[in-house]
């Protein structure tokens, strides 16, 4: 085996090495295994890791006499804690959840193993899933461009896996930015796809009414392009024409958020990066339609949701963290006298789409947070408001397409030399579309104009 950085390849180079013969499944295991060993102890981005298992799993892809067809061959990938892999615990980031190792695979995980992936492991999340961090009693999870930092969430294990190279791939789920958050701040390109383009974890028709579904994360957006397409079980064509008429806009729908310049000058720099070239974009300044009460709308659905898992999981509320059982306790209210339906969602989205018509736009960019991450651990022992209210302003971005059920990426672009993510939303159907958008920008450089003193990422 050559002394090639296996840890350092794309999945698309790493498939492409193991279908050739170049490198074995084993040697691309072992060498996530060895960076694993290295990083974990500090990153904290697995919940649950079994090397041996690993190890065996990459020797049935080398033994595999379809390997020669599998788009995924050999590739590392790593599983957000709430979807099933068999021999493994989900325990949704609770202690309170005693949960036996899954006897089968989600879905999910099939797919991503008939196509010759190798599971590396399950990643944390907070409590449920249900913040924009990562942070549990079951322990703390770092970025790795600053492991003084928080690498948000609720996928932030996810994220933290594959920007460390621990693994080249990472599933996410994402039920108002938990994909699109963790990868803004980790520099990672990621997807919240829309509704029916790949299945609902556990075999669910709808996960908390509808506002989360399940994407990739990766370091480009061609392998997200690649996951997707294993996931929802038709390959995605990411050799396509980019927007031509792209909607700026620096506002969130949160009233009590302030955007920070450095995610404005990342927004700004990907409109003029689009609107560049031969055939770019032209580029218009407008604001959406955002609702009174649209946060209000999507924090119905969130909060009964989230009482809906805790009830499905018979969580003593006693057991989990005071702001969990808070949100579960709100949630059931929600339940019992005002529970949500359709309507909501269905004119907030016919609203966006006719404003979308009625300028031309293809796509929508806007920064993808307001704010950096948090300290790495410093949500620890919040209550409920203090971190309900950290969330509004840090991380307003995102909820409103979960809301719509339309399909938003997050791609980084470089200001300063640091990556910042910014949001491009679609409309219905246009996953390829925001992903071949978003291969355009990945670590470009932008100006930094207006943007804040630099933060120091190792």
């Amino acid at each position: 085996m050559d002394r090639l950085d296996l840890t350092a390849l794309s999945a698309a180079e790493i498939g492409s090495r193991v279908r050739d013969g170049r490198s074995t499944a084993v040697d691309v295991a072992r060498a996530h295994l060895a960076r694993i060993a290295e990083r974990e102890p500090v990153i904290g981005a697995f919940q649950e890791h079994d090397p041996g298992r690993v190890l065996a799993e990459a020797g049935g892809v080398d033994s595999r006499p379809d390997r020669f067809a599998l788009p995924l061959a050999g590739v590392p990938v790593a599983v957000k804690d709430n979807v099933d892999v068999a021999g493994y615990r989900t325990r949704f980031g609770s202690l309170a959840v005693c949960a036996e190792p899954a006897r089968r695979d989600d879905e999910l995980v099939k797919r991503l193993r008939a196509a010759g992936a190798v599971v590396v492991g399950k990643t944390r999340l907070p409590e449920l899933a249900i913040w924009g961090f990562t942070h549990s009693a079951l322990g703390v999870t770092r970025n790795p461009l600053d492991e003084s930092l928080d690498p948000g969430g609720s996928s932030g294990g996810s994220a933290a896996a594959v920007a460390a190279g621990m693994a080249a791939l990472a599933l996410g789920t994402d039920g108002g930015g938990s994909i699109r958050i963790p990868a803004a701040y980790c520099g990672l390109v990621g997807l919240k796809p829309g509704p029916g383009v790949v299945p609902v974890p556990g075999g669910a028709e709808a996960h908390w009414f509808g506002l989360s579904e399940a994407g990739p994360l990766a370091r480009t957006a061609a392998d997200a392009t690649l996951m997707l397409g294993v996931l929802s079980g038709a390959p995605v064509d990411l050799d396509r024409p980019g927007p031509t008429r792209v909607a700026l806009s620096l506002r969130t729908p949160s009233p009590i958020a302030r955007m920070h310049a450095e995610q404005q000058a990342a927004a700004i720099g990907a409109a003029a990066r689009l609107r560049a070239g031969p055939g770019g974009a032209e580029v218009a300044l407008a604001d959406p339609p955002y609702p009174q009460g649209l946060t209000g709308q999507w924090m119905r659905r969130w909060l009964a949701g989230v009482a809906q898992d805790a009830d499905a999981l018979g969580l003593d509320l006693s057991l989990v963290e005071p702001r969990t059982a808070a949100v579960v306790r709100k949630g059931r209210r929600v339940l019992r006298f005002t529970p949500p339906r359709g309507g909501a969602p269905a004119a907030w989205r016919n609203r966006f789409l006719a404003w979308m018509d009625e300028g031309g736009f293809d796509v929508l960019v806007s920064p993808a947070v307001a704010a950096p991450p948090v300290g790495a651990g410093a949500m620890a022992g919040r209550r409920y408001r203090s971190t309900l209210v950290s969330s509004a302003t840090r991380v307003p971005c995102t909820q409103a397409w979960n809301l719509a059920g339309l399909p938003a990426a997050v791609a980084p672009v470089l200001v300063d030399g640091r990556p910042i993510g910014v949001q491009i939303v679609g409309r219905p159907g246009s996953e390829a579309a925001l992903l071949t958008a978003a291969a355009r920008l990945e670590r470009r450089v932008v100006p930094a104009t207006g943007a804040a003193a630099p933060r120091v990422y190792a």
